[in-house]
């Protein structure tokens, strides 16, 4: 770091703008090695995800990439500070918020390979990792063709055991599938009480 402490006295720190410098700064005050990202291609954000991942030991190698922006950074430094899995999502195609949903389901030790897919927003995606987590069957509805509201009405019925297969298409809207569901909800009950008055 000597050697960046001394650059930091001539005129290469003038190619930094006001706030990189002071990245670069309090890494070189936090004894970590800035040389890592005291490149003016990054952000002063990007540099801030970066020193972060160094102050915490982990492998910034993975996200200190001009291809991630610094929220896909800080969703990918959280994983690899909480020791999880983060190649599943440590891509670029991935907006931060389908990659916070993917390190959410990584957290809670759910088969996230089912939604881990860039053709899932990450709306659709919280659908299906909120069924994995009470171990619905989401092969059901874990589908692009769904919308997340439709996939959402799909995994209420498998949550009361309905038989979804009746509405689980994507030709019905999720407001009709809103009603298709209520009805099986009503007839299921007028089943079960007249079950029980019989049985008395």
């Amino acid at each position: 770091n000597l050697n960046v402490e001394n650059l930091i006295k001539t005129e290469w720190f003038n190619q930094f703008n006001k706030e990189q410098q002071i990245e670069i700064s309090q890494g070189v005050k936090e004894n970590i090695d800035v040389s890592i990202y005291a490149k003016k291609e990054y952000s002063w954000e990007q540099m801030w995800q970066i020193r972060l991942g160094l102050k915490a030991n982990v492998d910034v190698s993975i996200y200190a990439k001009l291809d991630f922006n610094e929220d896909q950074m800080n969703e990918i430094r959280i994983g690899l500070v909480d020791n999880l899995d983060v190649s599943i999502y440590a891509k670029p195609e991935f907006n931060k918020n389908q990659m916070c949903q993917i390190r959410a389901g990584l957290e809670k030790k759910v088969n996230v390979s089912i939604y881990a897919k860039e053709y899932f927003n990450y709306k659709q995606m919280e659908v299906i990792r909120d069924g994995l987590e009470v171990d619905l069957d989401v092969s059901i509805y874990a589908k692009s063709e769904f919308s997340w509201q439709q996939m959402e009405e799909i995994k209420i019925g498998l949550i009361v055991n309905l038989d979804v297969s009746e509405y689980a298409k994507p030709c019905f809207t999720e407001y009709e599938m809103e009603r298709l569901r209520a009805e099986l909800r009503k007839k299921k009950l007028f089943i079960k009480l007249k079950e029980s008055t019989e049985n008395k």
